[in-house]
């Protein structure tokens, strides 16, 4: 009886195994990708666009930023506002003597050396005189405190002030200057440094 049983038993097993490999495998869900998410966040908090990517149309801008401090939100706002305008500063430097270079090489002028002394001069001179037209555009402060400021300088005043920097360095110097007069030299000068 014993083993009657024992084959009874194994019977079904082996019948519900063989059910079992002839139904169809479900199907597994494929894991979903997270999507990309490209929006501007700062320590996983959401920010505006322009903390990420500092943009203003007609302007060249920079961010500037500054932790929260106990001296209170007037000496935190100087602060970011220092910092976006040394970086800014950075950018018109860089900005100016690549275009200053572009400039030189198009006028023909094959000295390297007063090349690099003219555009460093240009490019320091005019870094300074537009970040005086600099403004505050915009500002945001995250959940922690810290303060981020939009600053920007219309793109029109640093391309007139790097024009007028130009032909002073260019004036000062006999051969460049003779280079400079030429109709081609002021094309060019007009086509790196658009002011209209």
């Amino acid at each position: 009886m014993k083993s009657l049983l024992s084959l009874v038993v194994a019977g079904l097993v082996s019948i519900s195994m063989t059910g079992c490999m002839n139904q169809p495998e479900p199907k597994k869900e494929e894991p979903k990708q997270k999507e990309f998410d490209n929006r501007c966040k700062i320590d996983g908090e959401l920010a505006p666009k322009w903390v990420c990517t500092p943009f203003v149309d007609g302007a060249i801008a920079e961010l500037g930023s500054s932790p929260k401090t106990a001296a209170g939100y007037s000496f935190q706002r100087r602060r970011a506002l220092a910092d976006g305008r040394a970086n800014l500063a950075q950018q018109i430097e860089t900005l100016v003597k690549d275009k200053v270079e572009n400039f030189a090489r198009t006028t023909g002028s094959a000295d390297a050396e007063t090349v690099d002394q003219v555009s460093t001069q240009v490019s320091k001179q005019v870094a300074k005189v537009t970040l005086r037209g600099s403004k505050q555009v915009d500002s945001w402060i995250s959940a922690n405190g810290t303060m981020y400021v939009l600053v920007a300088v219309p793109e029109q005043v640093v391309n007139e002030s790097a024009k007028s920097a130009v032909s002073t360095s260019y004036k000062n110097n006999n051969a460049l200057w003779q280079q400079f007069q030429s109709k081609q030299a002021l094309e060019s000068l007009e086509k790196e440094f658009p002011t209209e």
